[in-house]
């Protein structure tokens, strides 16, 4: 119960889905969680389910702003101290996601906040880390960011496959500084995200895929290991979705 005791992390996309059961499974082990999300109300209304205590916190924060970004590090840091796990969860997609439906605008929506989002986030958090020689960097991607297609649509695959080579361009810079940077690359999951789907899916498909405490328990594991392991990319899906 205490893998994580006393560690800060930080969690984007808190409020729901994946990022929510992230921030429950790091509180069991006995970490200090602060989540941050575009809507306040969301994430008030996680806090009370998670029940946190003074080891839970919450910001509001729209990732796609790197100002924004540096002053929530900021204020955490302020308030318990330097983030010591980062987990890169905040991300959208829309309903009109192929490329005849696509507009610059949305294009530039899905990559300021899925890609640009967790740069921002690794870059404010990053020299602390280095400063410390510890930390852990979680980046959740998406089985789009390795097999892009119309499922997921062009522009949220560009964002994830940007995010994959974030990734595993800071992991190979950092192999000797300390901080270990890890990809996961959840397949279809049961979380809110799955409303914006073009087709919608029905009950017995959600029961099928993944549930968010799925990935929650693989972004638990890489973060639970010692300082000596690092783990790159790791990749989880539904038994029934074919991964080729």
């Amino acid at each position: 119960m205490d893998k994580l005791r006393e560690k800060i992390c930080l969690v984007t996309g808190g409020g729901s889905g994946i990022g929510l059961a992230v921030a429950q499974a790091f509180l069991t082990e006995g970490a200090r969680v602060a989540i941050a999300g575009r809507d306040e109300g969301k994430l008030r209304r996680a806090a009370a389910k998670l029940a946190g205590g003074d080891r839970l916190t919450f910001y509001p924060l729209d990732v796609a702003d790197p100002k924004q970004v540096e002053a929530t590090v900021r204020r955490l840091r302020e308030q318990w101290g330097p983030v010591e796990i980062l987990v890169n969860n905040a991300g959208l997609n829309l309903r009109r996601r192929s490329v005849r439906e696509l507009t610059p605008e949305d294009w530039q929506l899905l990559l300021r906040v899925n890609l640009d989002g967790a740069f921002y986030c690794v870059h404010a958090v990053l020299p602390a880390m280095l400063e410390r020689r510890d930390g852990v960097i979680i980046n959740i991607s998406s089985i789009a960011g390795k097999r892009a297609g119309p499922l997921g649509g062009a522009a949220y695959a560009a964002s994830k496959f940007g995010m994959r080579a974030l990734g595993m361009c800071l992991a190979a810079e950092e192999t000797n500084s300390g901080v270990r940077v890890s990809t996961i690359y959840p397949g279809e999951v049961d979380t809110p995200i799955l409303e914006l789907r073009p087709q919608p899916v029905n009950e017995e498909q959600r029961r099928r895929i993944l549930q968010a405490e799925d990935v929650a328990a693989a972004v638990l594991f890489v973060a639970t290991l010692p300082p000596r392991v690092s783990v790159p990319e790791l990749v989880i899906k539904p038994t029934v979705q074919v991964y080729i």
